[in-house]
């Protein structure tokens, strides 16, 4: 299964959605738009390391520091239990920047830029 981590809104130089989506409400596995699938285990230790690290969001994985992440909360099986939320979200990561360039809030608004993607390096491996 596939899902778009679209913005989910943006208003006052803050944007807010899935930067990444692990599996669906069901559970299913998702994959990527580069074909991959993101174990909810390795994504939250990602998030985990950004937020501790970085929190700068990037213009098209090149020009960092056109954000500054305002939001971090990933959802894994565990924190869905504790929330009672079992099967009415997906299993992800949610986040929320505050855009501190005019020129990508603007592209934002007009619809240049839709979505979130997450960059990264990972070694792949075949799934059985």
């Amino acid at each position: 299964m596939k899902i778009v981590a679209k913005i989910a809104k943006a208003d006052e130089h803050l944007i807010f959605g899935w930067a990444s989506v692990a599996a669906d409400e069901d559970g299913i596995p998702v994959v990527d738009s580069e074909g991959d699938v993101i174990p909810i285990s390795e994504l939250e230790q990602a998030a985990y390391r950004f937020v501790e690290f970085s929190g700068a969001g990037g213009e098209m994985h090149s020009k960092i520091g056109v954000a500054q992440l305002v939001e971090s909360f990933v959802v894994t099986p565990e924190k869905m239990e504790a929330l009672e939320l079992q099967g009415s979200i997906p299993l992800g990561w949610w986040v929320g920047f505050r855009v501190t360039d005019d020129d990508v809030w603007a592209k934002i608004k007009s619809g240049v830029y839709t979505m979130f993607s997450i960059g990264g390096r990972a070694r792949r491996e075949e799934l059985q």
